[in-house]
């Protein structure tokens, strides 16, 4: 902060410097002067798109274009000024909302006039209500620039608005810090060797605050652990590190080290990036079919950060991986960072619509993630608060005119994890079940086909029967010349659009679907668009990755198939980048070549030509150039928040003015350059960060009360706030400790166990039924990462939405930890919690049979505490726990109630829309047929179930489930 103090002072002092140069000779009246600094703008901002920004629709005839014009007034014949006396004036009295006769202006009460608005507009008329011509008001702007400039803010150079007004705005310099280049942190030289982080902390903490003493080292390593890996530490960790003998600090930097080159490491992080990026394992929409392969680029993420890839490569490769590396599976797979958001094409929406709402999305997205710009606040208009003109909006936007969809050949990478693919035999059986179902209803077809040729030879007249007769003739001998085809459709089809073509009238042949019953209708859309949706989710066994290519763009009516590479990438529109007047995808404006953000090209420029492929890579460069002040401050503000749960600045999707500044500027200048000077390496950002006495320090305060008043907003870093875990760190957690997590790296994604009213719910897709959730059939394959759960946009894991994990259709800056009713509910009295409960109780009680049998409850309940709370329970804990274990058990029935059986069909009822009728059908779950469910209450002994109940209540304390 006392960088841009200083940094508004210089201003202030250039202004002033400039302003004694000012051309005096020139004389102005006080009322000209007030009409070009504060009227004219107001003007503009307040009333010209009612009262002049169209001539031909100006409300109440109140015209606010020329003084003339607002003499006269409008409609109610009151003249809107009187010159020299504003309480006479309509355009006041308006304004100032007291008067009955006239309607508040502006009528939103949120746009309504400020009083120091108000006394500028009264001040005005009183002085003469001067209108001063074009020419004047500029040389008024001119002598009066510099003392304006540092009482009302500076102009920025960019590229230009769509209008002069917005081009020479004026911008409070707090507001403009990340343009600016980074700044060098001179520190002084500590002999203790203290860390520059806490020292720049230091320097800013309020008067007379004291710090946090260090957290305790079982508090820290727990924290350490969860920060890394999204995991609580192993019982046999916690000891370790409390039993060296070492200092804390060295101790402890052999744990993050420990940690850093932990598998999961990659895990914890990646699921940070994914929540920005907005990865989902579907399309969205109506279409909300599956992308198969989307799962390589989630691998991708976890990879590059357990190799540390240096973040400068990381940026490169998702944005033109495929251009810089195009023999490279690895390249193709990560530009699937393009293709995150929510998309689709059907037959129901215009393909430039489609092709728009990708663009608009890629450009946002890449604004967000890498620069901390919501991009898309300048697709209509002129950004509003920041130097972000709709040009360079299309400009970006320019960059991916080229870009095209595809799920493209990318052979499997040996890092990638392709166990499990045998399950995709469930998927043909479900598919081998629509086929059956096609092939029944062809049987139907041909059959209501000569029906109907019988019924309408029978009621025709003599020479038409005769010509139907003809037609049922070659119908037939059609018909089994169309059953040898292998392709080109079903055998009906293919008949009738024979017939089509020859020119016969539709009267004299079948019509489409001849015969059919609102229950036929419905099963053959099923089974039909089913076949469709199922080519998406088997691409997910095959060599594909869900990727872009750079071409013309491709003539596209719907999408129902996963798109390919054209083997000619010049055919269709080679498409010509403008400006979209209010973002509409027909409207045409100025054109624009590809470009970057120009209010940095001081510092960062860019010459991107409009080739066919290049754009992509020459724009990544820009964006992970060193000099490029955004990007690196936008990685280690996100990194500081992954630790601290609160950013640097505020705002990790934006740093324009109406984003929260930062609280450390200086700290977060330093952090910028020093991970530019380590190679961009986010694990050397990590230790750094973890090795502050900041980190380290304890959640606990010995004075809570100087703390609030000190620093009610918790900025100062004193004291390390607690955290709730995530959604996924608290299904992670519970699995870890159950001894039930499947630990392997990457690979297709799972299907845990859900509600099942959520599993079997009917979910619209395609137009039709998607399959329902059907679990994984092993123990192995459901417990797995929750980064690994299939993640469909219509349908998000209960336990993991109620936890607020965010839904993917949009950037996810932050976690939000929400306290709701329904998390009680999830966490002590669902299915999944109980589940986790008893695998716990069967674990611990496994783990101590060797112990004598009036020690063995002791020992089980002091397992329990170590492997989910990293310590012993005190001797009030296990008193009170032992003792209700007994009261529980005497409650609880000898035999458990048998376990529900697990379904192997599930019926469906859903209106056709051909027809408007309710029809039904089933659908077969095939893996059920092997399901291996997780151990039952009847597998284990009421003494076993007791303790379950026991440890649920431990999985629900907040001891397991916050982070200190």
């Amino acid at each position: 902060m006392k960088q841009l103090i200083s940094l508004t002072i210089v201003l202030i002092n250039i202004c002033l410097a400039a302003s004694a140069h000012a051309d005096d000779s020139l004389d102005f009246n006080e009322s000209e002067i007030l009409y070009t600094r504060r009227i004219a703008p107001l003007i503009r901002e307040k009333c010209l798109a009612c009262h002049g920004g169209s001539p031909d629709e100006i409300e109440g005839g109140f015209d606010v274009r020329s003084l003339q014009s607002m003499l006269t007034g409008g409609d109610s014949e009151e003249p809107g000024i009187v010159v020299g006396k504003p309480e006479q004036s309509s355009l006041y009295l308006a304004a100032a909302r007291g008067e009955v006769n006239f309607s508040a202006m502006p009528p939103k009460e949120a746009e309504k006039l400020n009083d120091q608005e108000l006394q500028w507009v009264r001040q005005w008329i009183r002085t003469g209500a001067k209108w001063p011509a074009a020419d004047r008001q500029k040389a008024i702007n001119k002598k009066y620039e510099s003392v304006w400039s540092s009482e009302d803010g500076i102009t920025v150079e960019t590229s230009g608005g769509l209008s002069a007004d917005w081009t020479d705005r004026k911008y409070d310099p707090a507001g403009l810090w990340a343009y600016a280049p980074l700044q060098k942190v001179e520190l002084s030289s500590d002999p203790s060797g203290q860390n520059p982080i806490d020292t720049l902390i230091e320097n800013a903490l309020p008067s007379g605050l004291k710090v946090a003493p260090p957290a305790s080292r079982r508090a820290l390593i727990r924290r350490a652990t969860f920060d890394l890996t999204g995991l609580p530490p192993t019982p046999e960790d916690v000891t370790r590190f409390i039993e060296d003998q070492r200092s804390d600090k060295l101790a402890f930097a052999d744990v993050i080290d420990r940690l850093l080159q932990s598998p999961h490491y990659g895990e914890r992080m990646g699921q940070h990036w994914l929540d920005v990026v907005r990865y989902a394992d579907s399309s969205g929409f109506a279409n909300d079919y599956q992308r198969g392969s989307a799962w390589r680029y989630r691998d991708y993420v976890i990879q590059s950060f357990n190799d540390d890839k240096p973040y400068d490569q990381f940026i490169k490769e998702q944005i033109a991986g495929d251009e810089i590396m195009p023999n490279d599976p690895e390249g193709i797979i990560a530009v699937g960072f393009l293709r995150m958001g929510p998309w689709e094409l059907t037959g129901m929406e215009v393909e430039r619509v489609a092709r728009q709402r990708f663009l608009d999305d890629v450009t946002n997205s890449v604004g967000e993630t890498f620069l901390g710009h919501s991009l898309q606040c300048a697709r209509c208009h002129d950004h509003k608060f920041d130097p972000v003109p709709t040009r360079d909006y299309y400009s970006i936007q320019a960059v991916f005119a080229t870009t095209q969809l595809a799920e493209r050949q990318a052979e499997f990478l040996p890092t990638e994890n392709t166990d499990g693919f045998d399950e995709k035999r469930f998927i043909k059986q479900l598919q081998d079940s629509y086929n059956k179902t096609q092939a029944d209803l062809q049987i139907v077809l041909e059959q209501n086909s000569r029906k109907w040729f019988d019924q309408q030879i029978a009621k025709a007249s003599s020479e038409k029967a005769k010509k139907l007769a003809q037609h049922k003739k070659r119908w037939d001998a059609s018909m089994v010349k169309a059953k040898k085809k292998k392709k080109g459709g079903s055998p009906f089809n293919l008949v009738r659009n024979e017939f089509m073509k020859s020119g016969i009238p539709q009267d004299e042949f079948p019509p489409k679907l001849v015969g059919f019953t609102p229950h036929q209708y419905g099963i053959n859309r099923v089974s039909n668009r089913g076949t469709q949706r199922l080519t998406w989710e088997l691409e997910r066994y095959e060599p594909f990755a869900h990727s872009v290519y750079n071409g013309h763009t491709p003539t596209l009516v719907r999408v129902h198939q996963p798109l390919r590479m054209p083997e000619d990438k010049t055919k269709g529109e080679l498409e010509s980048s403008c400006i979209r007047s209010a973002g509409d995808p027909f409207a045409e404006g100025e054109p624009v070549t590809p470009g970057t953000l120009s209010v940095i090209d001081n510092l960062v420029s860019a010459e991107i030509d409009q080739s066919l492929s290049g754009r992509r890579s020459k724009f990544a460069n820009w964006i992970a150039s060193p000099n490029n002040p955004l990007t690196t401050r936008v990685i280690v503000n996100r990194i500081w928040q992954w630790h601290f749960g609160k950013a640097i600045a505020g705002n990790p999707n934006n740093f324009g003015s109406t984003g929260g500044p930062p609280t450390h500027p200086q700290l977060l200048d330093y952090l910028a350059s020093v991970f530019i000077s380590d190679g961009w390496s986010i694990k050397k950002l990590h230790r750094k960060i973890m090795l502050s006495d900041a980190y380290c320090r304890s959640s606990h305060h010995p004075d809570p009360v100087s703390v609030t008043e000190s620093d009610p907003l918790g900025k100062s870093l004193a004291v390390f706030q607690p955290r709730r875990l995530t959604a996924e760190e608290l299904r992670d957690s519970m699995l870890q400790v159950t001894g039930e997590l499947n630990p392997s790296i990457g690979g297709i994604p799972c299907r845990p166990e859900i509600n099942i009213e959520v599993a079997m719910q009917p979910r619209q897709v395609m137009g039709t039924f998607a399959s329902a959730w059907v679990p994984n059939p092993k123990p192995e394959q459901r417990h797995r990462r929750s980064i690994y759960v299939l993640k469909l946009r219509g349908v998000l894991h209960p336990m993991l939405e109620v936890f607020n994990s965010p839904a993917p259709d949009f950037s996810c800056e932050r976690r939000e930890a929400s306290t709701v009713t329904p998390q009680v509910f999830n966490l002590f009295n669902s299915q999944d919690s109980y589940s986790r409960g008893l695998a716990l109780a069967s674990r611990v009680w496994r783990e101590t049979a060797g112990m004598p049998p009036k020690q063995r409850d002791g020992a089980a309940l002091s397992r329990c505490f170590q492997l989910t709370l990293g310590r012993q329970p005190t001797i009030d804990e296990q008193e009170l726990f032992l003792q209700h274990w007994k009261t529980l058990e005497a409650t609880l029935p000898e035999q458990a109630r048998p376990s529900p059986e697990v379904p192997l069909m599930v019926e469906r009822e859903a209106v056709e829309e051909n027809t408007g009728e309710r029809f039904t059908f089933e659908e077969q779950l095939f893996s059920n047929s092997e399901f291996t469910p997780d151990i039952q209450p009847a597998d284990t002994s009421r003494h076993v179930r007791a303790l379950a109940d026991i440890c649920l209540v431990i999985l629900n304390s907040n001891e397991f489930v916050y982070v200190y």
